[in-house]
């Protein structure tokens, strides 16, 4: 049996089983699996192209493409990237609002003190009103001469 002319001489696969793994890797590097989890691994490549592992371990060019790939751009699908980013932009919003709570809470503690040396002051005060107005003695005015008698 001769290989085609388009077949890499390694690969030792039909044509039909080269169409599948390009098909399967496609798939799965463009985030839309149809028989896997779509992570980025050989078990998911040899499965979602419906083939054996020894198949897929045959196709050497295909599995060449596939660890450049790889090597190029890592092994997270664009569903994955998308979920990363979002966690990061989350975990970046999540450290401004904790900032801004610690200050608040700074600016809280503050207010609290400040409000409870005025109270302290104003009862001091207070008690020191009451303690001079009990001590306090009333001026008697003098009388003048009655007018209008």
């Amino acid at each position: 049996m001769t290989a085609p002319a388009d077949a890499n001489p390694e690969d030792q696969v039909s044509p039909k089983t080269v169409a599948a793994l390009r098909a399967a890797m496609t798939r799965l590097l463009e985030g839309r699996p149809q028989r896997t989890d779509g992570r980025l691994t050989k078990e998911n490549l040899y499965k979602e192209a419906q083939v054996s592992r020894a198949t897929m371990n045959r196709a050497k060019a295909i599995l060449a493409e596939w660890d450049a790939h790889l090597a190029a751009h890592g092994k997270t699908t664009p569903g994955e990237a998308k979920r990363d980013a979002a966690i990061a932009d989350l975990n970046k919003r999540l450290t401004k609002k904790t900032q801004e709570c610690t200050l608040l809470e700074n600016k809280l503690k503050a207010a609290h003190t400040a409000i409870a040396a005025l109270f302290h002051d104003n009862e001091a005060l207070r008690q020191q009103l009451h303690q001079d107005a009990a001590t306090a003695v009333t001026p008697i005015r003098p009388r003048g001469p009655r007018q209008g008698l």
